[in-house]
């Protein structure tokens, strides 16, 4: 069983520094059948399980962790505020804890900074084909909620996700806690070297997700030509130059053969992370201008 490095958060915390991503898809099939998956990743060595409310595979994650017979406290949960529950914080930690089965979450992190209209029948309430985004409560008053929590004990740290240089600095302003982490799209293609180095500077861990980059990624040549000089895959090159910066990832898999490998990385040399570090173009490619991006805008986020 491979050992996983870690890195440690502004809590004292260790992270993982490979977790494994546990959205299933859109269905409720594909989402009720994530329990197997998910702990064939805890029996061949994850202890880092990245999960959300809009996942819909909180309840697998506490299935899988219970089957699996591994301790509670040498795992690392993470789980993410919807944005229909901005106004309603701790109520959604709730619903979190007891969908999971859980006793707490090691990480607990707002999952957009823009608010939704509450509606339980439309978690992604829509009106006229746009997002019903509200003004109130903002990402800065959604965090003082969250900061909340942690007298609970219910969560051992909070933190934030899709935040950029622009909405980020913000936040901290009037942030009482500093976030543990921003969990943001990095991959070659996206690669966040200005807001990396912001948060290090702030004491923020940089989790990326989508690290694999996908296809636009995994089927660059520069890519592949660093995969065949090292006998490997394209999404392991991927996932291997971010580790090589210090941001822990999160590749999903439901394959147990790719659930090893994915621990088991290449180890670049200087060569291919300058040639990887050159292929940045800022982008996204998880979300685009418009619905995709929850009703903000790339200026208003700050993409």
């Amino acid at each position: 069983m491979a050992k996983i490095p870690t890195v440690t958060l502004n809590t004292g915390q260790k992270l993982p520094i490979i977790g494994l991503g546990t959205y299933a898809g859109p269905t409720e099939d594909l989402q009720s059948a994530a329990t197997p998956w998910i702990l064939s990743a805890l029996q061949v060595g994850y202890r880092h399980i990245d999960t959300a409310y809009s996942y819909h595979t909180e309840k697998s994650v506490g299935e899988a962790v219970r089957a699996s017979g591994v301790a509670r406290e040498e795992l690392f949960i993470t789980t993410k505020l919807p944005n229909n529950h901005h106004g309603c914080v701790r109520e959604s930690l709730e619903m979190s804890l007891k969908d999971s089965g859980l006793d707490y979450f090691d990480l607990y992190l707002m999952h957009w900074p823009m608010a939704f209209e509450l509606s339980d029948e439309f978690p992604d309430p829509v009106n006229d084909g746009n997002f019903k985004v509200l003004e109130h409560p903002n990402y800065v008053e959604t965090w003082a909620e969250m900061e909340k929590l942690l007298d609970t004990g219910k969560v051992k740290a909070i933190g934030v996700s899709n935040l950029s240089l622009k909405t980020l600095p913000v936040l901290l302003e009037s942030a009482k806690v500093v976030p543990a982490v921003n969990q943001v799209e990095i991959h070659p293609l996206c690669a966040q070297f200005e807001l990396q180095k912001y948060c290090e500077s702030k004491g923020i861990h940089v989790t990326g997700y989508s690290a694999t980059g996908y296809a636009p990624v995994q089927n660059h040549p520069e890519v592949k030509k660093i995969a065949e000089k090292h006998d490997t895959s394209p999404a392991q090159v991927s996932l291997a130059w971010a580790v090589s910066r210090g941001i822990s990832i999160l590749p999903k898999s439901t394959s147990v053969e790719r659930q090893k490998s994915n621990l088991v990385l290449p180890k670049l040399d200087e060569e291919d992370i300058k040639t990887l570090n050159s292929l940045d173009e800022r982008k996204h490619l998880c979300q685009y201008p418009g619905p995709k991006t929850y009703g903000w805008t790339y200026e208003e986020l700050g993409w």
